[in-house]
C-alpha cells in the first residue's frame, strides 16, 4: 500500500530534541510529497480526535526549543481495546496510513499495538533516560546529561568553600545512564546506579581519607532507581559524613537541546518517514555507530538496553 497521509505524536515524559523530531518528520514527509498530521497530547490525543494537519509553518521556529509543541499526556483509555480501535477508527476517518511515535518504553508498546491492528508504524527514541536499546542514543539524552553536568560545576563551588559533600539525585529509574554519563564528565567521586552494587562505607570511608589529605569537597552522583538521594544522605552521615542534598528532577528534561539532540532527531525523523514510504513498519529508528538502523519494535520492548560495565569501571578508575 502506497504512504500517501502520515501522522506525528509525542507521548511519555517529554525530552529536548522532541520538537526537532516532530519538525524533520513533517518537512521530510511535505519533502516526499505526503500529507502530514499532528496529533496532541499523544494516545490520548488520537482517542479524542485531536488530529490537524501541519504545514511548514506548523514547524517553524521549534528546532532550538525544549519541551513538545504537539505535547503529551498518559492514557489509560488506550490500553483497553476499546480505547485502541476507536485510536484506530480516528486514524482511518482521516486516511492515515502511517504513523511516527516518538517517546520511551510506554510510547513504543503503544506503536506496537497499532502495528499489529494493521496501522503501520515507526517509533523514535525520545526519552531522557537514555533506556532504549539498539541505539546508541536517545533523543534528550545528551541535552539532560549537559544539564547535570552544568549543575554539578556550580555545586562543586559551593561545596567546596564550606569543604562539604554534596548528593546530587538524577533521573533514572531503570536505567543509570544520565548518572553514569555525568558524573564520569564532571569528575563525581562517587556514581550510585541501579545496575551496579556499591557500598556506601566504603564509599564513606575512601571521602574521609580524601578529606584528611586535603580534598575539599566531594560529590556523589546518585539514580533515583537506587533511592532517594536524602535516604542515601542519610546513610552516609553515618559514617561521619555530612552531605547536602541536591535534588535536580525535572529541570532535567527542560531547556534548549543540545546541537547533538537535534541532529540525532533530524536524523532519525527523516529516516522514519523514508521507511515508512518504502513500506517498513513495526519498527524502532536507532543509530549505532553513526549508521542509522531499523529494529523491530517487539525487540526493542523486550530487550533491557546493557549497561557501559567499561565506562562505569572508567569513572572510578578516575575518581580515586
Amino acid at each position: 500500500m502506497t504512504v500517501k497521509k502520515i501522522a506525528v505524536l509525542t507521548s511519555g515524559g517529554d525530552s529536548q530534541g522532541m520538537n526537532a523530531a516532530v519538525r524533520s518528520v513533517v518537512r521530510s514527509g511535505l519533502y516526499h510529497g505526503l500529507e502530514v498530521y499532528g496529533i496532541q497530547r499523544g494516545f490520548l490525543g488520537l482517542i479524542n480526535d485531536d488530529i490537524r494537519p501541519m504545514d511548514l509553518r506548523s514547524v517553524g521556529d521549534i528546532i532550538q526549543r525544549g519541551g513538545t509543541v504537539l505535547q503529551t499526556a498518559r492514557c489509560e483509555e488506550f490500553k483497553t481495546p476499546e480505547g485502541q480501535q476507536k485510536a484506530l477508527a480516528n486514524l482511518r476517518k482521516h486516511g492515515i496510513d502511517g504513523v511516527v511515535v516518538i517517546g520511551g518504553d510506554g510510547s513504543y508498546r503503544g506503536a506496537n499495538i497499532l502495528n499489529k491492528l494493521g496501522m503501520k508504524t515507526m517509533g523514535l527514541p525520545g526519552t531522557i533516560d537514555n533506556d532504549i536499546p539498539f541505539t546508541d542514543f536517545t533523543i534528550g539524552f545528551d541535552t539532560a546529561v549537559s544539564i547535570v553536568v552544568d549543575a554539578v560545576n556550580k555545586l562543586r563551588d559551593t561545596m567546596t568553600s564550606h569543604e562539604r559533600t554534596s548528593v546530587v539525585e538524577v533521573m533514572g529509574r531503570h536505567c543509570g545512564d544520565i548518572a553514569l554519563y555525568a558524573g564520569l564528565a564532571s569528575g563525581a567521586e562517587a556514581i550510585l546506579v541501579p545496575e551496579v552494587k556499591f557500598d556506601l562505607e566504603q564509599i564513606a570511608t575512601r571521602m574521609r581519607e580524601n578529606f584528611a589529605h586535603g580534598k575539599r569537597h566531594s560529590i556523589i552522583v546518585v539514580a533515583e532507581g537506587v533511592g532517594k538521594g536524602e535516604h542515601i544522605a542519610e546513610e552516609i552521615e553515618r559514617f561521619g559524613i555530612e552531605p547536602r542534598v541536591t535534588v535536580l528532577g525535572h529541570i532535567q528534561r527542560g531547556g534548549t537541546p543540545t546541537h547533538n539532540d537535534r541532529i540525532l532527531a533530524s536524523r532519525l525523523g527523516d529516516f522514519a518517514v523514508r521507511k515508512l514510504i518504502e513500506g517498513e513498519s513495526g519498527k524502532s529508528c536507532g543509530i549505532i555507530n553513526g549508521e542509522e538502523v531499523l529494529t523491530d519494535i517487539e525487540v526493542v520492548i523486550n530487550t533491557k538496553r546493557p549497561f557501559n560495565m567499561e565506562l562505569y569501571e572508567l569513572a572510578m578508575r578516575l575518581s580515586q
